[in-house]
């Protein structure tokens, strides 16, 4: 067996290897010969691989022994995503070009209005989220030292010669790092070294991986048959499927693929042409099947082979050492120390650019306001922070994997980062598709998601009793059983993974979109959100700098001392030569600080460098195209909210007429009420009364003729009144349902009124002096005329009835227009009160209730001829007593010969 010390010594000489190609990438690179390989979209897509951790290449097989096809679920999410390319991966790139974003933080904070504040809880959230994931590989990196020196025997995963090898471990990836990737400021520039680096260690795990995989198939099972039938013998031969979990874990590993920060690096700030997506959208999840094609197999051979004792996540390299391959068994090992250290190095690099330029650059700017500066300091400043920030965060992982005692499966360590990256889908997602979304609804929805990830998912991780007590798993936190990690909001039953991710990102997402519904975004966020949304049809600039209180000299001095004296003149004198001028300094022109800008972003990120500039020019200017957009957006709320007002301004005429409309209603109804009271009376009256006097005629003896003739009269009086009351109820029925047959015949008005008068006076009902104007009323009609004399006898008998003057009168006024004739009945009494006066024509509805005369139908029954004839019957006001005016149409009067 080889010893532990020949092993180190291949990683040394590996880590010499990858060094000495990267820095030979960076000199072709920094020459400005990059050539076809370093932008080729090979590489590109090799470079993809970087998803492939030591959970893919160690755990997966683990995965596997455990869970069965589960583990397809880690590569299935990326594939889908890389399949449909052209919908968001393609937007991320062109807008990660256009607008010079250093890594996912840069790009929300971008977004939502150049917001520092969101950058620093993106950033804070991506180091908290990645931690685990770095713990994961330095755990996988240590164990495989441990399992290679035991040669296959198990290893106490809790002793110093573990942690101390872990700490080694982690020093060593640290000084790597630091020398590795903070050569360049400019990160938005592509880090050839880096890239070609990530490129190499995907063909060696590639390579490695599936030369263990030839060995077990053909070197160990026999041949495929072989293997084939020990996979149907086994458990994991039996199809199992949760659909829960897989669905959950797909979406959680597409998500992942979009926003961990070290895929945001390779996928979007260091994609060279967008076309190499078409290319990567097969090449990629080819490269994902090959990295699958031999777990299982791995899995049940090392099941079958290996004690039971053996940790399943390392059978990649406990099965070589176990059949005494030691060459193939260190091809395994560099194949797992490259996915460990690639995923560390490139994980560090987008996280400390992400705490240089959201968190510290943003302190020593605001410290150093006013100060003396010279050239470079800021870029100094930069670059030391970015190194220390790397050893930070690789000290937070090897502190996580301490704490947690490095025995958590790999895959159940990568779910919890996995989960804890997803929380960013929501406000990067709406933020590239929704323009309404705003950076309050981000801020919140992060919150939201980040404290539930937290409280369920991370805290959890490192058991009952430590961060969390027993007592909270059981009962609750604060005692409340619905705040319990693992049962939130009382539902129990789901698995604790399934759990976390649902209800984490259901209620970031929630959030995000009710906060952003409720809030209004700032001017920039506006225009940011437009250039984002619409990235295709606005992918040049963001804005226009007005530089006309701009200096060349300031900007010269700020941009010394961020990329540093010999970088800044050159760009300083490039700009001055396209110009046309003599000297070294520019015009400062909205093209150039736009240009400057973008070169800044790249060192310091898009909200820092905005805000420099922003101290030096003042103020920026809007492109037509950015006015048009938001104008049109604009335009967009105001009519919407134009039709709510009018929408709204209708319901209120709706329900005033509503309520006007049930006022008549329970009017009518106690109008009703009283009628059936009345009617009831009415009828039983005269009924009674015929009853009463018929039977005095026929039982009583030794009546005489006067007493027969008395009592037949009121006999005949109250038939007469009981015929007359119904003639009414069934007139009027018979206007409402349309039956009725009008006579037209031709007549004088006069002659009808005359009808009318000698047929009221010889009633009982009372007198009243009537006025008149003859030569008015001469005027001839075509109409029913019996009809029309109905509606006046109604009128005049009205009058005689109800006018309280102590002499009353009646006068009868004709009117003649070229549209119609008016017939004006007005009396001199009291009038209707004005609140009687819109019930006067419904039924039941009587002018002096309290006189108790009538049915109160009479005036319905005139309003219903005087529609059938064509005309109208009004009440008048303002003429001192009662008046109605009957108007007929022109066309049944002619004028007198």
């Amino acid at each position: 067996m080889a010893s532990l010390n020949v092993l180190i010594a291949v990683s040394l000489a590996y880590v010499c290897l990858l060094f000495c190609v990267a820095f030979a990438a960076e000199r072709v690179g920094s020459k400005g010969r990059a050539g076809k390989l370093l932008r080729s979209p090979l590489v590109y897509t090799l470079s993809l691989s970087i998803y492939c951790t030591a959970w893919t290449f160690y755990g997966a097989v683990g995965y596997a022994a455990r869970s069965g096809l589960e583990y397809l679920t880690i590569y299935l999410g990326p594939s889908l995503v890389m399949v449909g390319w052209w919908w968001i991966l393609r937007r991320l790139v062109r807008i990660g070009r256009s607008h010079k974003v250093t890594s996912i933080a840069d790009l929300i904070s971008s977004r939502y209005g150049k917001s520092n504040g969101l950058a620093i809880v993106v950033t804070v959230m991506a180091v908290v989220g990645v931690t685990p994931y770095i713990a994961l590989q330095l755990q996988s990196v240590t164990a495989s030292f441990a399992i290679f020196a035991a040669a296959g025997e198990g290893v106490d995963a809790h002793g110093t010669g573990v942690r101390a090898t872990g700490f080694w471990v982690a020093v060593g990836l640290a000084l790597f790092t630091v020398l590795f990737g903070t050569r360049n400021l400019n990160v938005n520039e592509r880090q050839h070294g880096v890239v070609i680096a990530v490129a190499v260690e995907a063909v060696v795990k590639l390579i490695a991986l599936l030369a263990v995989g030839i060995f077990v198939v053909w070197g160990i099972a026999g041949g495929l048959s072989e293997t084939l039938a020990r996979i149907d013998a086994s458990s994991l031969g039996r199809w199992e499927m949760d659909g829960s979990r897989w669905a959950s874990l797909t979406f959680v590993s597409a998500a992942a693929f979009l926003c961990l920060p070290r895929m945001f690096q390779v996928m979007v700030v260091e994609n060279d042409d967008e076309r190499h997506l078409q290319i990567a959208s097969w090449a990629f999840p080819l490269y994902l099947m090959l990295m699958s094609l031999f777990v299982v197999p791995i899995a049940v051979i090392g099941l079958d082979l290996l004690p039971a004792t053996s940790n399943p996540d390392f059978f990649v390299l406990s099965l070589p050492l176990s059949q005494g391959r030691e060459g193939l068994a260190m091809l395994s090992f560099l194949g797992g120390f490259s996915s460990a250290t690639s995923m560390v190095i490139v994980a560090t690099l987008a996280l400390s650019t992400m705490v240089s330029n959201h968190l510290v650059m943003p302190v020593f700017l605001y410290s150093r306001q006013g100060s003396a500066t010279q050239s470079g300091d800021v870029r100094n400043v930069v670059i030391l922070s970015r190194r220390l920030s790397i050893l930070v965060i690789i000290g937070l992982g090897y502190v996580y994997f301490r704490v947690s005692g490095g025995s958590g499966t790999l895959a159940a360590i990568g779910l919890i980062s996995f989960a804890a990256v997803a929380q960013f889908l929501p406000a990067m997602l709406g933020g590239i598709f929704w323009r309404g979304a705003t950076r309050s609804g981000a801020l919140v929805g992060l919150g939201v998601g980040f404290s539930l990830w937290i409280f369920t998912m991370l805290l959890p991780s490192f058991g009952a009793g430590a961060a969390l007590s027993t007592n909270t798993f059981e009962n609750g936190l604060w005692g409340m059983s619905w705040l319990r990690p693992q049962a939130l909001f009382g539902i129990s039953g789901l698995d604790p993974t399934v759990h976390a991710i649902f209800w984490s990102l259901l209620l970031n997402f929630a959030s995000f979109v009710l906060v952003s519904l409720v809030s209004f975004p700032r001017p920039l966020e506006r225009l940011q959100g437009a250039q984002f949304v619409n990235v295709f049809d606005h992918s040049g600039q963001t804005r226009g700098w007005q530089a006309s209180v701009a200096e060349s000299e300031d900007l010269m001095i700020m941009a010394q001392r961020i990329l540093g004296a010999d970088e800044a003149q050159r760009l300083f004198q490039s700009e001055a030569e396209a110009q046309g001028r003599g000297d070294f300094l520019p015009e400062p022109t909205a093209d150039f600080l736009q240009h400057l800008e973008r070169e800044l972003a790249g060192s310091v990120g898009g909200a820092t460098a905005h805000a420099m500039i922003s101290q030096i020019v003042g103020g920026s200017a809007v492109s037509v195209q950015d006015l048009l957009a938001v104008a049109d957006e604009s335009a967009q709320l105001l009519e919407y909210s134009n039709q709510l007002e009018a929408k709204s301004r209708e319901l209120s005429r709706t329900a005033a007429q509503l309520r006007d409309a049930n006022a008549k209603l329970l009017q009518l109804s106690d109008q009703k009420d009283v009628f059936l009271s009345q009617i009831s009376h009415e009828l039983r009256t005269p009924m009674t009364s015929i009853r009463a006097f018929s039977e005095i005629l026929r039982d009583t003896d030794g009546l005489g003729p006067l007493e027969k003739t008395k009592y037949a009269n009121i006999i005949h009086v109250e038939a007469i009144r009981l015929t007359r009351l119904l003639d009414d109820l069934l007139d009027l029925s018979v206007l409402e349902n349309g039956q009725v047959t009008l006579n037209r015949q031709s007549g004088s008005l006069v002659d009808v009124l005359d009808q009318a008068i000698a047929m009221t006076q010889a009633s009982a009902e009372g007198t009243i002096r009537i006025k008149r104007r003859h030569l008015d009323e001469t005027v001839r009609l075509h109409t029913d005329l019996d009809r029309l004399s109905q509606v006046f006898i109604n009128l005049i008998t009205n009058a005689q009835k109800y006018c309280a003057a102590p002499e009353p009168e009646l006068r009868i006024e004709v009117n003649q227009s070229a549209e119609n004739v008016t017939v004006d009945f007005i009396d001199n009494g009291d009038g209707v009160r004005p609140a009687s006066r819109e019930l006067l024509f419904e039924k039941f509805s009587r002018i002096g209730a309290e006189d108790g005369k009538g049915a109160g139908l009479g005036l319905a029954i005139c309003r219903e001829i005087m529609a059938r004839l064509g005309g109208h019957v009004d009440y008048l006001d303002g003429t001192g007593g009662t008046a109605f005016r009957v108007t007929l149409p022109h066309a049944q009067a002619l004028a007198a010969q």
